[in-house]
C-alpha cells in the first residue's frame, strides 16, 4: 500500500515536471524572439542608461568653462540678485525662444542654467536652447543647444550628453522615438519576466542556478553568464523599465495608476487670472520663492505651460522627508499672484502621487543615493552582456542543431546499406 502510494507521489511528480517542461518551451520561444528582435535596442538604451546615471557630473567635466566656476572673494558667497541674472539670460536668449524652466546652481561651484524651448520650422523637432549664467557675476558662462544634433559625427563636448539622452529615451526618432520606445519597454518587461521564468530551476538546484560553474566549457560558460546576470539583474531592470514607461508615455501611465489611487499632477492646477491683470515675471516669482526660505535646496522650477497655468518650484534634500527616501517637495505657484496652491511631497500626497514621485529617483537610482545609482549603472551595463550573451548561445544551440541534422542522414544510409 504504502509502495503503490509512494510510486503515484513519483509519477505525479514527474508528471508535473513534465508539464512544467512544456510550458518552458512556449516561454523559450516568447524570450528568445524578443531576445533576438529587440535585444540590441535594449542594449544601447541600457549602455546609454548607464552613462546618464552620471550625467551631470560627466557634463560638468566635459564643459567645465561654462559649468563650473568659481567663489571670488570680492563677491564673497552672495550671488547677484535674481532680476540681473534673469536679465542677463534673457538678453542673450535665441530671438523665437521661450523659457521653459530654470535650474539653480547645486553647490558653490556651479552655475544658473536657463532652459529654453525653440522651433524654428513648424516640421522640425523642438529645440532646447541652455544659458548658463555666473551666479556670483551674472556674466554669461556659455551657451548650446542640448539636443544639437541626431549625427554622432556632429557632435562635440557641449552636446554629447543631449544626444546620449535623445539616444536613450526616443533612439533619434524626434517625438514619435519617445512613444516607441515607451511601447518597447511593455515588451522588455516582458523579456525579463520571461528569462526569470526560464532560470527558475524546476529541480531545485538553486546552488548551480545561482552561481557560475568553475571549469566550465566555454559554452557552459556563456550560458551560466546569461542566466547570473539576467537573474541578478532583474530586480533593479524591472524598477528601470516600468519608471522609463511612466515617463516616456505620461498620459497612459497616469491612467493606469488611477485605477488604483487619485494622482494630482502639480502642473494641473490654475492660475487665478483677474481683468486687465499681467502676470508676475519669472524673476518675480523667483524672488517670492527665494524670500520664503523652504526647506532644502532650491533645484529649480517650470514655467507657466499654459495662459492660467502654474510655476512649479522643486526643492530638494528637505531634512524632514529623508525618512520616505524621497527628499523632493513641489510647489505648484500661482502665476499671477506668487501665492503656493498645492504641495506635493510624500506626505501630503496620496498613495498614487507617491507612486508616480517614485519613479525619477528609481529611474535614476537618485531614491538610494549611491548605493542606488550604482545598481541603476550596473543594471544597464547588464543589457549589453545579456544581448551579446543571448545571441552566442542561440548561434551555439542553432550550429549543434545543423551539426545533428547533417549526420542524420548518414547515419540512416549506413543503417540501409551495412
Amino acid at each position: 500500500m504504502c509502495s503503490a502510494y509512494k510510486d503515484y507521489g513519483v509519477v505525479r511528480k514527474v508528471n508535473r515536471l513534465s508539464m512544467l517542461k512544456g510550458r518552458r518551451k512556449f516561454w523559450l520561444d516568447v524570450h528568445l524572439y524578443l531576445g533576438l528582435s529587440l535585444g540590441l535596442i535594449l542594449a544601447v538604451i541600457g549602455l546609454t542608461g548607464s552613462i546618464l546615471v552620471f550625467w551631470t557630473e560627466i557634463d560638468e567635466w566635459l564643459n567645465s568653462e561654462m559649468l563650473i566656476v568659481s567663489t571670488p572673494n570680492e563677491y564673497g558667497i552672495n550671488y547677484r540678485p535674481l532680476q540681473e541674472i534673469f536679465t542677463t539670460a534673457e538678453a542673450v536668449r535665441p530671438p523665437d525662444a521661450k523659457l521653459y524652466a530654470v535650474i539653480y546652481p547645486r553647490n558653490n561651484d556651479t552655475v544658473f542654467c536657463f532652459w529654453y524651448k525653440a522651433k524654428t520650422k513648424p516640421d522640425e523637432d523642438q529645440t532646447y536652447p541652455n544659458i548658463f549664467v555666473n551666479p556670483y557675476t551674472a556674466k554669461v558662462t556659455g551657451m548650446r543647444n542640448f539636443y544639437a544634433s541626431i549625427n554622432p559625427l556632429k557632435i562635440n563636448r557641449s552636446t554629447l550628453m543631449g544626444f546620449i539622452f535623445n539616444l536613450h529615451y526616443r533612439f533619434l526618432f524626434g517625438e514619435a522615438g519617445i512613444f516607441i520606445i515607451g511601447i518597447l519597454s511593455v515588451f522588455f518587461i516582458i523579456s525579463v519576466f520571461t528569462g526569470l521564468i526560464l532560470w527558475w530551476p524546476l529541480t531545485g538546484k538553486w546552488r548551480q542556478a545561482l552561481s557560475l560553474k568553475r571549469n566550465a566549457s566555454p559554452e557552459r560558460f556563456n550560458f551560466d553568464l546569461h542566466k547570473t546576470f539576467g537573474f541578478y539583474s532583474t530586480i533593479v531592470l524591472l524598477a528601470v523599465l516600468f519608471s522609463g514607461f511612466s515617463m516616456n508615455l505620461g498620459e497612459e501611465f497616469k491612467w493606469l495608476v488611477e485605477r488604483f489611487s487619485p494622482v494630482t499632477d502639480p502642473f494641473s492646477m490654475n492660475s487665478t487670472r483677474r481683468p486687465d491683470e499681467l502676470p508676475l515675471s519669472p524673476a518675480s516669482i523667483a524672488e517670492i520663492m527665494t524670500n520664503k526660505k523652504g526647506e532644502g535646496r532650491l533645484h529649480g522650477f517650470y514655467m507657466p505651460s499654459e495662459e492660467t497655468g502654474v510655476y512649479v518650484f522643486e526643492h530638494k534634500e528637505i531634512p524632514s522627508l529623508s525618512r520616505f527616501v524621497i527628499d523632493t517637495r513641489k510647489f505648484s505657484v500661482d502665476q499671477f499672484t506668487g501665492k503656493i496652491l498645492h504641495v506635493a511631497d510624500p506626505i501630503t500626497g496620496s498613495a498614487g502621487d507617491v507612486f508616480t514621485q517614485w519613479q525619477w529617483p528609481l529611474h535614476s537610482g537618485q531614491a538610494f543615493g549611491w548605493t542606488g545609482r550604482i545598481l541603476v549603472f550596473l543594471s544597464g551595463l547588464a543589457c549589453p552582456v545579456l544581448f551579446v550573451t543571448g545571441v552566442i548561445r542561440w548561434l551555439q544551440k542553432r550550429n549543434a542543431y545543423r551539426s545533428h541534422k547533417s549526420r542524420q542522414p548518414g547515419k540512416a544510409q549506413s543503417i540501409i546499406n551495412p
